[in-house]
C-alpha cells in the first residue's frame, strides 16, 4: 500500500510539473468543407511549454451546435536541443462537424497552468469564433487570421523594443489585434492594434509575462454574407461598429532577462542575414513535394546554438554552425493532400545561451500544383528598379489580368515581354531591413474581377527585389565592400550614392567587391569616388566631411579627419575637378593608425543640393568657422547622409631576394627599422625598407672586372677593412659622448648663473 501511495504521489507530482509548463498556444484553420448538409471545420492547435508538450486538446462547442468533435494524436514539432529544456511545441488537429443551418461556430479549450509569471495567471482558455456565411467577394466561407509564435520569447531588459506578431489574413481583410477583455496587461507594455506589434512604454520588469490577445478580421470593402437558410447580412466598411468575421485567440509569454552590456544586433543578440525570408512573406508549397525554408543569423560575440521553430506537424530542422559567428537553419516539410489550400504559419528565432534574435514569421500556402513563377530579370538602380518578364515562360497567362502590389501602377508589354518600372517608395514596394542588406520588394500577381463567378486563368505570383548592402557594425575580421546607399526624402524622392575605390587617377577602373579588403602599401596613393544618382536633374553633391577610423564604426573615438566642414584637413588630399555636379573624386596617400591596427575605413557625410540655390550647404563650401553656417535651406538640400567604404588593409613590402656569390658578404639580413613621421594629428607609419632601397644600387654592387677603384662591398669583403671600420665607429661614439657631456655641463652652469642673476 505504501508503495502504491508513493507511485500515486509521483504521478501527481509529474502531472503538476507538466501542467505548470503552459507557455501559450495558437489556432489556425483549414478551409471549411460542406458535405451532405454539414460543415466540417478543422482547426490546428499548437501548444507551447516545457518538457514533453504532450497534452491533448479538448475543445468544446459552445451552444451544442457540433454533432461531433474528433481530435488527432499530439505530435511534438520542436524542442530545445541545447540540453536546458527551455521550450517545446506540439500540434494536434480537431475536426468539428455541424449542421449548415448554423450561422457561426464557437470552440473553446481550457487547462492549467501557466508558467510562473508576474501577472499571477494560472488557468488558461483558448477560443475561436467563426462566421459561417458565404462571402460575396470570394464565394467561400470566411478565412480566419493566421498567427502563431515560437514557444519561448525572451529578451534582455535593456534590449526589449518590440515583438512583431504574425497577423495574415488569406482574404485580404484588415486584421486588428487587441488584448482580451479578461487579460491582465503587463506593466509598461503596449500593443499597436493595426500592426499587431507589442512594444514597451517604459522599463519592463524582469521575469515571465503573460499575453492574451484576440485577432479579428474586418473586410476592406462592402460584402454580403449568405447563409444556408437563404438569409443575408451586409457588412459595410463605413460601419465601425460591425462585428468581426472571425476571432482567434493568441497566447504567449515573454521572458525579460537581466540586462546585457551591448544591445547592438549581431553583437550578442543574433541578427538575421539577407538569406532569411522577410517577416510576413507568403511562400508556396506543393502537395507531395518537399518544401524548404532557409534562414541564416549571426552573433559575433555569442554562439548560436539552435533555432526555435513554430511549424506544422512532421517538419524537420537541420542547424549548422558556420564561421564568423554565423549559423544557418534549414526546415523541410512535405505537404499531404489534406493540407491543400491551407495557410500555415511558421515562426522562428535564432537562439544563444544569453538571448535570441527577433521573431520572424512567414505564411506557407499549400497548392495542388505549382504556381507559375515566371522568368523575370530585374535591373536595380540606386533609386528605382525595373522588372522584365518573358511571356514565353508563362504560357497561357493573360497579361491583362496582372498587376503590381499597388494596382494603380501600370505594367507595359510588347510582343515578347511584360515590363514595369517603379521607384523604391511607390507601387507598394516593401522595404525590409535584413541585417546586412536593405531589401526593396514588390511582386506581380494575377487578379480577378469582382463580377466574375468563375475563372479559368492560371494563378500567377512573381516576386522580385533589389538588395543593397548597408552600413552595419561588425567585427573587424568580417569585412564588407560597402558601395550602394539608398535614401528617401520628401523633396528629393529616392536617391542614392555609390562610394568606390579606383585603381588609378582615371577613375574608370574600380576595385571589384571580391577584392575587398583592398590591400595597399603605406604612402601609396588611393583614389576614391562618390557618385550621387537621382531622378532629379538639377542636383549637385557636396561632401561635408570625410574621416578615417580603424574599424567600420564611424563614431569610434579614434579617428582622423580628411575633410571637415567642407575643408580639406589632410595635406596629401587632392580633390579632382569634374564637369558632373553629382560626382566627387579625390585622392589621398595611404596611412595607418598607430598601435595594433592594420585596417582603415573611410566614412563621408554627403549632402544633395538643388543647383543654383544660394543658401544651400553646397553653395557655402568650406566653412572654417562652422558657427557661421546658415540655417539649412529646407527643400533645397537633403540632410547629411553617412556612407562608408573599406577596409583598406596594409601589407608590408616583401624583402627582395639577393643572389650572393660565395665570396660576397651580406651587409644586412633584416630590414631597416620603421621610421615615424607626423602628419597633422595622425601618426603615419612609413613602410619598412630593404637595404637596396636605403643605399644606392651602385654602392651595393660588385665592381666589374677591370673597373678602377672598388665598391663598398669589395672593401667590406676584407677582414682588415671590417675591423678598421668597426674600430673607427666605436671611437666616433666615444668622442660624440664626450662632446655631448661637455655641452650639457656648460648649459647647466649657464642656467645656474642666470638664476642667480635673476634672484638679485
Amino acid at each position: 500500500m505504501e508503495a502504491g501511495a508513493i507511485i500515486l504521489l509521483l504521478f501527481a507530482l509529474h502531472g503538476t510539473a507538466s501542467a505548470s509548463s503552459f507557455y501559450g498556444g495558437s489556432i489556425s484553420f483549414r478551409a471549411p468543407k460542406e458535405k451532405a448538409g454539414t460543415y466540417q471545420v478543422t482547426l490546428h492547435h499548437r501548444q507551447n511549454g516545457r518538457g514533453s508538450c504532450s497534452d491533448k486538446p479538448s475543445f468544446q462547442c459552445d451552444g451544442g451546435v457540433c454533432t461531433s468533435l474528433d481530435s488527432s494524436e499530439v505530435l511534438l514539432t520542436d524542442q530545445d536541443s541545447m540540453g536546458q529544456d527551455r521550450w517545446c511545441q506540439s500540434e494536434a488537429h480537431t475536426t468539428a462537424t455541424l449542421s449548415t443551418n448554423h450561422s457561426s461556430l464557437s470552440l473553446r479549450d481550457s487547462g492549467c497552468c501557466w508558467a510562473s509569471n508576474v501577472e499571477g495567471k494560472t488557468n488558461w482558455t483558448s477560443s475561436v469564433e467563426l462566421d459561417l456565411g458565404t462571402r460575396s467577394d470570394t464565394q467561400e466561407v470566411n478565412s480566419c487570421p493566421v498567427t502563431t509564435t515560437v514557444s519561448s520569447l525572451r529578451f534582455p531588459q535593456n534590449c526589449f523594443t518590440r515583438v512583431r506578431l504574425l497577423a495574415h489574413d488569406p482574404d485580404g481583410d484588415k486584421v486588428r489585434c487587441r488584448f482580451t477583455k479578461d487579460a491582465t496587461v503587463p506593466q509598461n507594455f503596449t500593443l499597436d492594434e493595426t500592426t499587431c506589434t507589442l512594444m514597451s512604454s517604459g522599463q519592463v520588469g524582469v521575469n515571465v509575462h503573460v499575453f492574451e490577445l484576440m485577432l479579428e478580421d474586418f473586410p476592406t470593402k462592402n460584402i454580403t454574407l449568405t447563409y444556408a437558410d437563404g438569409t443575408t447580412v451586409t457588412r459595410e466598411v463605413s460601419n465601425v461598429n460591425q462585428p468581426s468575421l472571425c476571432k482567434v485567440k493568441l497566447q504567449f509569454t515573454v521572458e525579460i532577462l537581466s540586462p546585457i552590456p551591448n544591445c547592438e544586433l549581431g553583437h550578442v543578440q543574433p541578427m538575421f542575414l539577407s538569406a532569411t525570408p522577410s517577416h510576413d512573406d507568403v511562400l508556396y508549397a506543393t502537395v507531395g513535394q518537399t518544401f524548404q525554408i532557409y534562414a541564416q543569423a549571426q552573433a559575433n560575440h555569442a554562439s548560436i546554438k539552435d533555432f526555435q521553430v513554430s511549424g506544422p506537424r512532421n517538419i524537420t530542422k537541420v542547424v549548422k554552425e558556420e564561421n564568423f559567428g554565423k549559423a544557418s537553419m534549414t526546415l523541410r516539410w512535405t505537404p499531404l493532400q489534406s493540407d491543400v489550400y491551407r495557410f500555415i504559419p511558421v515562426c522562428f528565432t535564432a537562439e544563444t545561451n544569453e538571448t535570441q534574435s527577433e521573431m520572424r514569421c512567414v505564411v506557407v500556402m499549400v497548392t495542388q500544383a505549382t504556381i507559375i513563377q515566371g522568368k523575370a530579370s530585374v535591373q536595380c538602380l540606386p533609386n528605382k528598379m525595373t522588372v522584365v518578364l518573358e511571356k514565353a515562360s508563362m504560357p497561357g497567362i493573360d497579361e491583362n489580368f496582372l498587376e503590381l502590389k499597388d494596382s494603380s501602377c501600370s505594367l507595359t508589354s510588347n510582343s515578347t515581354h511584360i515590363m514595369g518600372t517603379m521607384s523604391f517608395s511607390t507601387c507598394g514596394t516593401k522595404i525590409e531591413d535584413k541585417g546586412d542588406f536593405i531589401i526593396f520588394q514588390n511582386e506581380i500577381n494575377s487578379f480577378e474581377l469582382p463580377t466574375e463567378v468563375i475563372v479559368r486563368r492560371k494563378t500567377v505570383k512573381i516576386g522580385f527585389s533589389c538588395q543593397f548592402p548597408k552600413t552595419i557594425s561588425i567585427s573587424s575580421y568580417f569585412s564588407l565592400h560597402k558601395s550602394d546607399y539608398i535614401f528617401t526624402e520628401s523633396n528629393f524622392g529616392s536617391f542614392g550614392y555609390t562610394f568606390e575605390i579606383f585603381r588609378d587617377g582615371n577613375f574608370s577602373n574600380k576595385v571589384p567587391a571580391k577584392a575587398y579588403p583592398v590591400e595597399v602599401k603605406l604612402l601609396q596613393t588611393i583614389y576614391m569616388g562618390i557618385q550621387a544618382q537621382s531622378e532629379l536633374s538639377n542636383v549637385q553633391v557636396f561632401v561635408e566631411s570625410c574621416k578615417a577610423t580603424p574599424d567600420d564604426n564611424p563614431d569610434n573615438s579614434l579617428s582622423y579627419n580628411l575633410i571637415q566642414n567642407g575643408c580639406n584637413k589632410d595635406e596629401t588630399l587632392k580633390v579632382y575637378r569634374s564637369d558632373d555636379p553629382t560626382s566627387f573624386k579625390f585622392e589621398v596617400q595611404a596611412f595607418k593608425f598607430t598601435g595594433n591596427y592594420d585596417q582603415v575605413y573611410i566614412t563621408c557625410s554627403v549632402i544633395l543640393c538643388e543647383i543654383g540655390s544660394p543658401f544651400s550647404r553646397c553653395a557655402q563650401g568650406c566653412l572654417k568657422e562652422p558657427s557661421r553656417r546658415r540655417k539649412r535651406a529646407v527643400g533645397k538640400e537633403t540632410v547629411g547622409h553617412s556612407i562608408t567604404q573599406g577596409p583598406l588593409r596594409f601589407v608590408s613590402q616583401a624583402v627582395p631576394e639577393v643572389a650572393v656569390d660565395e665570396d660576397d658578404v651580406m651587409i644586412m639580413n633584416d630590414v631597416m627599422p620603421d621610421v615615424m613621421i607626423k602628419s597633422n594629428t595622425a601618426d603615419v607609419m612609413m613602410e619598412s625598407y630593404t637595404p637596396a632601397e636605403v643605399f644606392p644600387p651602385t654602392l651595393l654592387r660588385k665592381a666589374e672586372p677591370g673597373e678602377e677603384g672598388g665598391s663598398i662591398r669589395e672593401i667590406l669583403n676584407t677582414n682588415i677593412s671590417t675591423i678598421f671600420f668597426a674600430t673607427a665607429f666605436l671611437v666616433s661614439l666615444v668622442v660624440m659622448a664626450v662632446v655631448i657631456r661637455h655641452f650639457s655641463i656648460k648649459r647647466r652652469a649657464d642656467d645656474r648663473k642666470s638664476l642667480l642673476v635673476s634672484g638679485w
